[in-house]
C-alpha cells in the first residue's frame, strides 16, 4: 500500500461501526427497529421518529448517481494529482444519500441516474473508502 497523503478520515464514537465495515469491505447503514427508517449519515437516534433502537445493517451498495459535479481544481494540494474526479451524491436503493466519487468510468459517460455499485480503496492498514462505480451486474 502506497502511503496516502490525502485527509484520513478519523472514525467517532457514531460512525465507529461504519467504518468497521468499510475496512471488511461492508457497506454498514443505520436501521431504525420501530419505523423501518434508513440514515446516514450515523447517528444514534431515528430522526423520523425519534427512537434510538437503532441497528446497523448491511446495504446492498447499490444505487443512483442523484447528482455529481466534476472537479477540475484542487481545493488542497493532496488531491492535485486526483483532477479532474467526480464527487457525487447517490442515493442508495435503501432510500438514504451517500456523497462519495464515482471511479472507474469516463467523466463523459457520468450521468443523473446512472446505476452504480459500491467498492472500496485500502487507504491504511484501519480505513477503506467507499467509492462507487457504474453497475456492472443488474
Amino acid at each position: 500500500m502506497n502511503e496516502y497523503r490525502k485527509p484520513i478520515p478519523v472514525p467517532g464514537f457514531d460512525s465507529q461501526l461504519f467504518w468497521q465495515g468499510c475496512k471488511r469491505h461492508e457497506l454498514m447503514i443505520p436501521h431504525c427497529q420501530d419505523c423501518g427508517t434508513y440514515h446516514f449519515f450515523p447517528r444514534f437516534f431515528c430522526t423520523k421518529c425519534m427512537s434510538k433502537r437503532m441497528e446497523w445493517v448491511k446495504s446492498k451498495g447499490v444505487g443512483t448517481i442523484y447528482t455529481f459535479t466534476i472537479i477540475d481544481r484542487a481545493g488542497i494540494p493532496a488531491f492535485q494529482k486526483e483532477v479532474p474526479y467526480v464527487l457525487a451524491l447517490v442515493e442508495l436503493e435503501e432510500g438514504v444519500r451517500m456523497m462519495t466519487n464515482i471511479v472507474e468510468c469516463g467523466l463523459e459517460k457520468i450521468k443523473i441516474g446512472m446505476k452504480v455499485e459500491v467498492l472500496f480503496e485500502d487507504i491504511t492498514d484501519e480505513i477503506a473508502l467507499p467509492k462507487f462505480r457504474p453497475r456492472l451486474s443488474q
